[in-house]
C-alpha cells in the first residue's frame, strides 16, 4: 500500500512484482497485505566498463533541468548533485567558460536531480555528484551547450 509515504524508505512495487515474492498460491494474499513491515540492506552496485550516464528529462528547457543519475558504481545513493553553467568569454566570438560556481540541485525523487533557475541556463554544464560515503566526482562539461530533454549523455567518471 503506498498512498502516502509512512517512512524514509519504501518499495513501490507493481501487484505482480509484489505478488512473485509470495509462497506458491500466496500470490493474491501478499498483495493485498496493505503495509508490511519489512527487513532490507543496500548491496554496492557495480557497473563494470560504464561510466556513469546523465539522463536529462523530459520537461527539461532553458530555465528549468531535471537531470537522472545512472550507473554509478559505489556503496549507496546520491546525496548531492550540482550544477555549473557557463558564460560567454568577452570578446571572444561566442566561446562559452565555466563559471566557476557549484549551486546545489534539489533532489525530485530516487536518483533525480531538479534545477529550478530564475535565468535561462546556458551550457555547456559541469555536474558534481556526491555519494553516500562522502566521495566526490567531477563530469567536466557533460551536458553540452545544446543539449535536448530525453537524451542521455555519458562521462568518462566513475566511483571506485
Amino acid at each position: 500500500m503506498n498512498y502516502y509515504p509512512v517512512f524514509p524508505y519504501h518499495f513501490d512495487l507493481s501487484g505482480t512484482a509484489f505478488g512473485a515474492m509470495a509462497k506458491d498460491g500466496r500470490n493474491d494474499e501478499l498483495r493485498n497485505a496493505g503495509i508490511i513491515d519489512m527487513q532490507f540492506r543496500r548491496v554496492p552496485c557495480q557497473y563494470p566498463g560504464l561510466a556513469v550516464m546523465f539522463h536529462v528529462e523530459k520537461g527539461s528547457n532553458p530555465f528549468y533541468m531535471a537531470i537522472l543519475v545512472e550507473y554509478e558504481n559505489g556503496d549507496g545513493d546520491v546525496k548531492l548533485l550540482e550544477i555549473m553553467e557557463s558564460r560567454p568569454v568577452a570578446g571572444n566570438g561566442g566561446e562559452m567558460a565555466p563559471t566557476g560556481e557549484w549551486v546545489p540541485m534539489k533532489e525530485s525523487w530516487g536518483s533525480i536531480w531538479r534545477m529550478d533557475a530564475r535565468h535561462r541556463m546556458q551550457g555547456p554544464f559541469s555536474l558534481r555528484i556526491t555519494n553516500e560515503s562522502g566521495k566526490m566526482l567531477v563530469a567536466d562539461q557533460v551536458i553540452p551547450a545544446v543539449w535536448k530533454p530525453e537524451k542521455v549523455y555519458s562521462s568518462v567518471i566513475q566511483f571506485d
